[in-house]
Formats: structure tokens, C-alpha cells, sequence
């Protein structure tokens, strides 16, 4: 039965009578929480075995790093944790590097999330606690005070709440057409620096292309072109070819739109190379494929394995979740839920073994921030991630229901700074206890030197 945005609004307030919006600061480690490293390494089963060192030395570099590659970490103890109840397709990795800025297909820069690896349907709170969290730890990480982190990361999420009660009052269509378009920031700046600041980053997120991309990547290679080695971060592997890799392309195309189809038959595959990406992905089998039209003109795809998300143990009501034969699957249909516009070419294939992949351009104006130690940038940067979250939150669930819950007042904001800095507390512990298990050689690492 189809219910009204009022009786939404009266549902997400009432829940509150379950679970009070301050309760959610009140966060321990659960008293048989697992072994932080333990769980890691349980993570590491099916990866690639040479390249978990990498991983692990990603990791140990800070405690921010070590965040960023502890999903299933971060995901055990939210699990633990009571819900409203309330559902959307979450990130399930929503920290703070997981956004950026990207192309739509007519060539705006906009942004919004960046990284579904991990996405599902689950609760919401879990995708706001992860990015407060990881507003205070990396705001740790670039040397600002605990009161300065905490404040960042309540802005994050008030910027959510406010922007989740706007969206309460807009059409389904209204929401799903709203984005963050980098050309509007740029002409809504507050002052002449952040101005000069954003157009910087349109400039340099249209640079990032893969014509730019070519020359860095790419090498002659006896009349044709291919993938230059840079072991132990981009090699090739005998049994992954242009030849090998045809039914795997095939599975690839068929799960594109008609008309992507048409584009993609302009071209064909010349070399296929294993890339190690970003923290938590490290291990997993990624390639980057190169390809060329009839005129050599050159096209890059990011292939990378999607594993059974992290969230998928704990998320509740788990008969209610449609099921998606493949995780590459899962993740495009994520994406396209909360991205407010995706990539031409992403799609989903299997691979040998019955191994899961998602496809999608490799850079194409993806460009992610750097952090700083500008109390006024983070300040900024974390109240468009908050409006980013709500929007992607708002495509798949009830804006109306989460509005309701949250309220007009400060409660939730302040209980979630609470809970953040609680559990940067804790990820700092965590840290080191994969610090001391390097040092100690329980563990092995590499690690990388510029």
C-alpha cells in the first residue's frame, strides 16, 4: 500500500521512540569485537598473494590509510550496532576519499561518490558514521585538534540532514536529476580563493582523459602499442591476453545498452595488464585494458573483481535484497543509484573461474581532493559530501522518513560527531595493532616509496 510523504515523515519520527537520535554517540567495541588484523587477513583469502604486502603497507602509513582499508572492519562494528530500520542503497565504504569529481556522459564535471565496491541495500546511519568518522581521523591525520576534527565532521552530517529534509519536498524525478555541477560552484563561490581554488580543479579534472593518460601508460611495442610494465604496481600476466580475455569481453558487452554496444564495437582490445588501485581494493584482480579505433585513437578501461560486499553479513532484512547472480552486477546497479550520472562504458562480465568484474573508463576526469590542513576547506569539502550522501540516500529510499527521524535540532549532528571521535579513537588503536604485527612478522608488508 502506498503510503504519503506525511505518514513517511510520521513513521522516520516515531522510530525515534526505538532508537533516540543522541543514542547513536554511544559507541563501544563490543566486548568479543574481533581481531582487527585478524579480520583483514580473513579478508586477504581469495586475493592475489603478491600483492597483499602492498596492501597491508598502504595501510600501516596512517591511521586515515588504515581507514580507508578496513571496510569489512568498520562494517562488523556497525553491524553490532541498533538501526532505525530505515534502508537505502548504501555505499558501504562512504569515507571521505570514496568522493570526488567525474564526467557525466555530456562532458560535465559534477561530483558525488566514486566508489561502490562495497554497496547494497542497509541502513542508512552506516554511511553517514563511516564519513564522520573519516572526516575526524584524516583531519587527525593533517594535524588539526581534536575540537576542529569533531566540528568538520558534525558539518558533514547537518549538511546532510538539511539537505535530506529539502529533498523530502522534491519529486522522485526532482531528486533524481539533482547533481553538483562543478561549473555552479564555481559560479556560486563564496570569494575570489575558493573560486580561483575550483576552477583549478575543473581544469585539472579536464586534463584527466585518457589522451593524457597515453603517453604515461602506453609503449611501442614492435609496430603496435601496449601496457608498460611498472612492477610491482602494473604488470602483465601470461594467461591474460587480448586473446584469453575474448569471452570475458563478450560477457562484458552484453550486459551494455544497445546503443553502448554500437560504441564499443568501434573498438577493439590490444592489451589487457594487471593495475594495482587504491587501498582496499589492493589484491584483488584489476586490469586496465587498452583499446584503439580504426584510426589508433586510444580507449582505457578499469576492469576490477567485485567480491560479496562487506556489509552483506549484517545488513538487515537480507530476503528483502534483490538478488543479483553477479557482484558485478551489484555494483553497477549501486552506482547508477547513487552517482547522479555514470560512465558511458560501465557494465558487468565474468571472468575465468566464474569470477565477478565491473567495468567502467579509467580517469575520465576523476579527480579526487588532497587533504589540508585548511580548517575552511575541509569545513567546505565535508558539507558537499554531506549534500552528495543525501542525494544518493534520497534516489533509493525515503528522504521524507530519514528527515522525519532526523529532525530540525542539532541532536543527530552532535551525536554523530560523538560517535566519530570515538571510533577515530579506536581505528587509531587498530592501527597500531597492525603496526605492531608488521614489526612483529605476523604480518608482511611492502612499502612503497615515491
Amino acid at each position: 500500500m502506498r503510503t504519503t510523504t506525511d505518514e513517511e515523515r510520521a513513521d522516520g519520527r516515531s522510530r525515534r521512540s526505538a532508537i533516540s537520535r543522541s543514542s547513536h554517540g554511544d559507541w563501544t567495541p563490543a566486548p568479543d569485537r574481533p581481531d582487527p588484523v585478524g579480520v583483514l587477513n580473513a579478508a586477504n583469502a581469495d586475493r592475489l598473494p603478491d600483492l597483499v604486502p602492498i596492501r597491508f603497507g598502504r595501510m600501516a602509513a596512517s591511521p586515515f590509510a588504515f581507514l580507508r582499508g578496513s571496510a569489512s572492519v568498520m562494517a562488523a562494528d556497525l553491524g553490532a550496532v541498533p538501526t532505525t530500520g530505515l534502508r537505502v542503497q548504501a555505499s558501504g565504504d562512504c569515507h571521505l576519499m570514496n568522493f570526488g569529481l567525474f564526467a557525466t556522459p555530456e562532458r560535465h564535471v559534477v561530483f558525488g561518490l566514486n566508489d561502490f565496491d562495497e554497496t547494497m541495500p542497509g541502513p542508512w546511519e552506516w554511511d553517514v558514521k563511516r564519513l564522520a568518522a573519516s572526516f575526524v581521523v584524516a583531519s587527525q591525520d593533517v594535524r588539526l585538534d581534536d575540537d576542529q576534527a569533531r566540528a568538520i565532521a558534525v558539518t558533514a552530517v547537518r549538511s546532510y540532514r538539511e539537505r535530506i529534509t529539502e529533498m523530502a519536498a522534491m519529486s522522485p524525478l526532482e531528486i533524481w536529476y539533482d547533481r553538483i555541477d562543478l561549473e555552479r560552484l564555481i559560479a556560486d563561490a563564496p570569494d575570489k580563493a575558493a573560486r580561483s581554488a575550483r576552477t583549478d580543479l575543473l581544469k585539472k579534472a579536464r586534463r584527466r582523459v585518457a589522451e593524457d593518460l597515453f603517453p604515461k601508460l602506453i609503449r611501442d611495442a614492435g609496430g603496435g602499442r601496449g601496457i608498460k610494465d611498472q612492477p610491482p604496481l602494473i604488470f602483465h600476466l601470461d594467461e591474460v591476453t587480448p586473446e584469453t580475455v575474448g569471452p570475458f569481453v563478450a560477457s562484458y558487452r552484453a550486459s551494455l545498452d544497445d546503443d553502448r554496444r554500437v560504441l564499443f564495437d568501434r573498438y577493439e582490445v590490444e592489451d589487457v595488464a594487471v593495475k594495482v588501485v587504491g587501498v582496499g581494493s589492493v589484491g584483488t584482480r584489476c586490469f586496465v585494458v587498452l583499446l584503439r579505433d580504426n584510426a589508433d585513437r586510444p580507449l582505457l578501461l578499469q576492469v576490477k573483481e567485485a567480491s560479496r560486499s562487506v556489509l552483506a553479513p549484517y545488513a538487515e532484512d537480507a530476503s528483502t535484497i534483490p538478488v543479483q547472480v553477479n557482484e558485478g552486477h551489484r555494483v553497477v546497479v549501486g552506482q547508477r543509484l547513487m552517482q547522479p550520472a555514470s560512465d558511458l562504458f560501465l557494465g558487468w562480465g565474468t571472468g575465468p573461474n566464474g569470477r565477478h568484474f565491473y567495468i567502467r573508463q579509467l580517469r575520465d576526469m576523476k579527480l579526487s581532493v588532497t587533504l589540508t590542513g585548511d580548517v575552511l576547506r575541509m569545513t567546505r569539502y565535508a558539507e558537499f559530501c554531506g549534500k552528495a550522501l543525501a542525494r544518493a540516500h534520497a534516489n533509493s529510499g525515503s528522504a521524507s522518513a530519514i528527515a522525519g527521524y532526523l529532525g530540525s535540532s542539532a541532536r543527530f549532528d552532535d551525536a554523530i560527531g560523538e560517535f566519530a571521535a570515538r571510533y577515530a579513537t579506536q581505528t587509531v588503536a587498530d592501527h597500531h595493532a597492525l603496526v605492531q604485527a608488521i614489526e612483529d612478522g605476523r604480518v608482511e608488508a611492502i612499502f612503497e616509496t615515491e
